[in-house]
């Protein structure tokens, strides 16, 4: 029986995963809202009578949290809190058939190219003047921007290419007039983002022209920092780094997912490069931009890897001294290359050696972070929490980096979204400490 009165033209969309997915829930809800509904992004009102669920599928943890939301907004329709409840992303692509027998409460599920679909089914109007235009789920100020779909890397534990398609850049004069209208509606910092960077423009152009379009980006006005995301080691185009160094709205980081620090278990991961090749390349790239903040992702537990791949990977890490590093523990993924092997490190032993090396990383961020304190950095605010304005330097990114913490006090004012400079006086393992002098 429904105790509460549903707003029947208002849409409740729930975003779980990866950036990419933020990126395409705000799209369709700029298609929703085109079509006179009435969109929120995770509501804490539960008003909705329309609930669409933007699943993940990458990994164990990320497909259960998936499949958990979904149920539990299942639930809601079945107690009449919710008139409709539909299913998109990379989760409902992947399992479409299992999860309509398992949950046939759901309404309807979607694919990850099916927006057109979805809105039909909501008797919504794709509109293709809209190509482009989004309704922001991040603070005003910055934006993640999706320059291409998919991936056509071999990967062996990857199952991004199964629900995501092979790889499909954006041309650059559609990304650039992105870039200009989110310009125009405040947008500082633009993240971009693919599950490859470095492919960008070999499928339309025949090169890789991640650098092209880098600088077209960084002509745009207001647009005040530009930070890469998801970059592959193998055949990594330098010529971005030229542009780094060249336009200071270009930031000095770099997210590149290296996956592991052995030589044996990256040629198992069909990754192209070797430990030594990777470690080549990152002192390349520290040569070429001097103070880049580099960030990557590894894997632990990947089949047959044994002790001494493990202290290979780990050894790889303390010399690398990585600025930001974050790990996974392998998921066994069907339809993928490796899920031909024994799934052979248990779960226990994953864990381990995952913690191992973040504790190992934690105590390589204190070090990094004590040579900060002293100096001064620009520093982009994006919220305040308690006592604190908290912010970022360019060799940040939101969610998974350090933070730059200032303390209020009736001397200092700072409107979020803008910049000012800040001298570090502290320093933890993840958080800077420091005062406004700007």
């Amino acid at each position: 029986m429904k105790t509460k009165t549903l707003k029947k033209n208002k849409v409740n969309v729930v975003t779980l995963g990866c950036s990419k997915n933020i990126f395409d829930s705000e799209v369709m809800m700029a298609q929703l809202k085109a079509n006179a509904f009435d969109v929120e992004h995770e509501s804490m009102e539960d008003d909705a009578s329309i609930v669409i669920i933007n699943t993940c599928g990458f990994i164990d943890n990320a497909k259960q949290e998936s499949i958990d939301t979904i149920i539990r907004y299942a639930d809601a329709k079945a107690e009449g809190l919710v008139d409709k409840v539909y299913v998109t992303g990379c989760l409902s692509e992947r399992y479409k058939d299992d999860l309509e027998k398992e949950i046939p409460e759901v309404d309807a599920f979607f694919g990850t190219r099916d927006l057109p679909r979805l809105l039909k089914t909501l008797k919504a109007d794709y509109k293709h003047e809209l190509v482009g235009e989004r309704l922001l789920t991040t603070p005003n100020h910055y934006a993640y921007f999706k320059i291409a779909e998919g991936c056509d890397r071999p990967c062996s534990f990857c199952a991004i290419p199964i629900m995501r398609g092979k790889h499909v850049s954006t041309p650059i004069e559609d990304l650039v007039v992105q870039a200009k209208n989110l310009a125009a509606k405040g947008v500082k910092e633009l993240m971009l983002i693919a599950q490859d960077l470095t492919y960008y423009g070999l499928d339309i152009y025949k090169k890789r022209a991640l650098s092209d379009l880098i600088k077209r980006l960084s002509d745009i006005e207001g647009i005040e920092w530009i930070r890469l995301h998801y970059a592959f080691p193998s055949g990594f185009p330098m010529d971005v780094l030229d542009v780094m160094n060249e336009r200071s709205n270009v930031c000095k980081y770099l997210d590149m997912p290296l996956q592991h620090g052995s030589t044996k278990i990256l040629q198992a991961m069909r990754r192209g490069i070797t430990r030594e090749k990777t470690e080549e390349l990152v002192a390349q790239i520290r040569a070429k931009v001097p103070g880049i903040a580099l960030r990557t992702t590894l894997i632990a537990g990947y089949p047959g890897e044994t002790a001494a791949d493990f202290q290979e990977m780990y050894d790889f890490v303390e010399r690398s001294r990585f600025d930001r590093l974050g790990i996974f523990t392998y998921s066994h993924e069907e339809n993928t290359h490796a899920y031909e092997f024994k799934d052979d490190v248990s779960a226990k032993t994953k864990k381990k050696r995952a913690d191992l090396i973040m504790d190992l990383q934690s105590g390589i961020s204190h070090e990094l972070n004590q040579l900060k304190i002293g100096n001064s950095y620009k520093v982009l605010f994006d919220r305040v929490e308690g006592d604190y304005f908290i912010g970022r330097t360019e060799f940040d990114s939101p969610e998974v980096d350090n933070e730059v913490l200032v303390k209020k006090t009736a001397d200092n004012y700072i409107r979020l979204g803008d910049f000012s400079t800040v001298k570090i006086t502290s320093a933890d393992h993840y958080d800077l400490y420091g005062d406004l002098i700007l």
